[in-house]
């Protein structure tokens, strides 16, 4: 498609909204193209573009849809033109909160704070109303799944990135410590989450966050988009920042009628072991097969993170195979 072409389109579908240019947006490790398209005067809207890779992203409009009748934050779809694997949204800026990483903490805080008020209202939603609008979910966070992010760890960044050989990889998977995190994720109660919540999906205008990228959403664990947030390797969070808002978060929730359990903080470290590992898979298979080597600077401060959550863990949760892997690991260069 011709950048003539999706001008045009745009012409076509957005009433009022004529188009006079157009550029590309980089976008992380997505499979589609976005694009910024403005408008005479001083208009500007998103135009997504999806090659169909994944068959998630055709559901993005719908799931927009219900979260934002729910509160959720997102941009407001436009358009779609779903047979063309087109979709216009609304423009909410190109701040992300990835982008105040090296501001002081007064400034970050209540962004945060407008984060964690956000998914608190995609993670009060039930998960039968979703089921309810007839919306597509992605499979919900089961025992396979977990299991499926943790050999996605040890294939893609301990093989393809660090050389551990198979046996020692297969030694872990197989370890009792690893099979148990995903079983002791599996068997708890669920709720809708985001998948990928970390600040490069997170935007900030006026202040306050709007989320993107959330076709992935599914039934499973609040804290693991908290560990997505709170110990994303994009950003540096120090121990007493996470604490204030982990607080922050529980009392949000539990001032809203969803008490976040005894074992909330205990869980939090739980998952983001998991998260952790399924980013460093991430990192590697996005910078090896997908011919995206930038993504291979995110692994030495995952890999730290990874260690801090490790050590967080609860003394009956210990991964002892997995700290002992990864404390062997030689940092990148």
């Amino acid at each position: 498609m011709t950048t003539e072409f999706l001008l045009q389109r745009t012409d076509e579908v957005l009433l009022g909204f004529t188009p006079t240019a157009m550029h590309l947006i980089e976008k992380g490790g997505s499979s589609r193209y976005f694009f910024r398209i403005h408008a005479d005067p001083g208009l500007s809207a998103i135009l997504v573009r999806d090659l169909g890779e994944k068959e998630e992203n055709k559901h993005y409009a719908a799931l927009a849809g219900f979260l934002a009748s729910h509160g959720v934050p997102v941009p407001a779809v436009l358009a779609e033109s779903d047979g063309e694997g087109l979709l216009w949204l609304e423009d909410l800026g190109e701040q992300d909160l990835w982008a105040t990483r090296n501001e002081p903490w007064e400034v970050r805080r209540p962004l945060y704070e407008s984060v964690l008020r956000g998914i608190a209202l995609l993670h009060r939603i039930p998960c039968g109303d979703a089921d309810v609008e007839g919306l597509h979910l992605q499979l919900a966070f089961d025992e396979r799944l977990y299991r499926w992010e943790q050999e996605y760890f040890t294939d893609h960044c301990l093989g393809d990135i660090f050389g551990v050989t198979q046996e020692r990889r297969d030694a872990l998977m197989e370890s009792a410590s690893m099979k148990r995190l995903a079983q002791v994720l599996a068997a708890l109660p669920r709720q809708l989450v985001h998948r990928d919540f970390q600040s490069q999906n997170i935007l900030i205008r006026n202040g306050e966050a709007s989320f993107i990228d959330f076709q992935g959403m599914r039934p499973g664990l609040a804290q693991y988009d908290l560990a997505s947030l709170l110990c994303d390797p994009y950003v540096e969070i120090s121990a007493g920042e996470r604490a204030h808002l982990l607080e922050y978060y529980k009392n949000l929730q539990a001032e809203a009628g969803y008490p976040a359990g005894e074992n909330y903080e205990r869980l939090f470290w739980e998952c983001a072991v998991q998260r952790l590992m399924q980013a460093l898979g991430a990192y590697g298979f996005l910078s090896i097969h997908r011919g995206k080597p930038a993504f291979r600077a995110h692994v030495t401060p995952a890999l730290a993170r990874l260690r801090e959550a490790l050590a967080n863990l609860h003394p009956d949760d210990r991964l002892e195979e997995v700290e002992e892997v990864v404390a062997n690991l030689k940092p990148e260069t």
